[in-house]
């Protein structure tokens, strides 16, 4: 017993020793730093996919209040070439260069410039300043050079069509016009923006989407339409019945509402102008991709009107603003009083001046 004494202290001694030296691996080196260690760490499980909620009868749920506004134009600039989605720095730029050139406060630019921001910015919707969150140069996304696609020349009829509303158009900007008819449709409180496909503007970007079996409604904010879509299976209408906003019809596609939309009216000014309303159909996609957003898509196609069938995507995003009535009309007493002042300014000869064609005009 004496004897085992020092050797037991011994072996507790080497324990204690070897316990006190650095740490060594294996192989004689040092191990990896913690932030090594760390790096080999599983990672992170990935986020689940957003599930879209569904009403009580199994429908994808798209209700609420959205507002498309965005500074994100239709067209892509010329001078930004072949560049569709810019990087964050360009994006930055160019976000700031649209929301200074949207900007209803300036004062610059000469007397016609100052009288065209008559409504400033406290009548605007402020999101418009701002530009899609991906960065994209155009709200269209084919073609890819994100522009409306070349016109067709038009048969002798339309032509014709398009050079009366022309001169119609310089009558009412030069204060002359013939008679009522003169005035666009948006004028006279018929139809704006809540004509399909839907579009941001300067004001009154919001949309309320209600929905029961077999119905989706999307009630715009501008002026006073709600769209009636039935999701049920029925036909279209016959093509010889013509609507404001076109006979519409739904079906959905797993999570998407996809809409047809057909059977325009002829009158020029209804939707994009000087399309064929026998031969003009847009197509539109509402997918709900996340609690506050749903991307709407449209294809608009006419054979009669441009080469090819071209294709836009606007995000929506929820928001808490309320849906107030658009009273537009109220017997619409500007158009008695500009038609007076017209045939008071006629009567002292005055006439219509001359006046050089916008570069494209008629695209929406």
């Amino acid at each position: 017993m004496s004897r085992r004494l020092p050797h037991s202290l011994g072996a507790l001694a080497a324990v204690l020793a070897a316990m006190s030296l650095p740490a060594v691996s294996v192989a004689g080196q040092a191990p990896a730093p913690a932030a090594t260690r760390a790096a080999a760490k599983p990672a992170a499980a990935p986020a689940r996919p957003y599930v879209q909620p569904k009403t009580p009868w199994g429908d994808p749920d798209l209700q609420g209040i959205w507002n498309d506004a965005t500074s994100t134009p239709l067209q892509r600039p010329a001078r930004l070439g072949e560049k569709g989605v810019l990087a964050e720095e360009e994006a930055d730029q160019f976000a700031e260069e649209l929301a200074e050139d949207l900007n209803r406060d300036r004062r610059d630019g000469g007397p016609e410039a100052d009288v065209n921001r008559a409504y400033n910015e406290h009548w605007m919707d402020a999101k418009r300043l701002e530009a899609t969150k991906d960065r994209r140069t155009s709200l269209i996304v084919d073609p890819p050079d994100g522009r409306i696609p070349p016109r067709i020349a038009p048969t002798p009829e339309a032509a014709k069509i398009r050079a009366a509303r022309a001169e119609a158009d310089a009558r009412f900007v030069a204060g002359l016009p013939d008679d009522v008819e003169d005035f666009s449709l948006p004028v006279r409180c018929i139809i704006r923006t809540d004509s399909p496909p839907y579009l941001p503007t300067i004001y009154n970007n919001d949309f309320q989407i209600f929905q029961s079996p077999g119905f989706v409604v999307i009630q715009p904010e501008m002026i006073h339409s709600a769209r009636v879509i039935p999701v049920d299976g029925r036909p279209h209408l016959t093509k010889n019945i013509k609507l404001w906003l076109g006979d519409t019809r739904g079906h959905w596609e797993g999570n998407t509402l996809v809409v047809e939309t057909s059977n325009f009216r002829d009158d020029p000014g209804v939707t994009y102008q000087n399309t064929d309303a026998g031969t003009f159909t847009i197509i539109e996609r509402f997918t709900r991709v996340g609690p506050d957003r749903i991307n709407y898509e449209y294809t608009v196609s006419d054979p009669k009107t441009w080469t090819r069938p071209w294709k836009a995507m606007i995000p929506w995003n929820k928001t808490d603003d309320q849906i107030y009535e658009y009273a537009c009309h109220e017997f619409n007493y500007d158009l008695v009083h500009l038609m007076h002042g017209s045939r008071l300014r006629q009567a002292k000869g005055e006439t219509v001046p001359a006046r050089a064609p916008r570069p494209g005009a008629d695209d929406r």
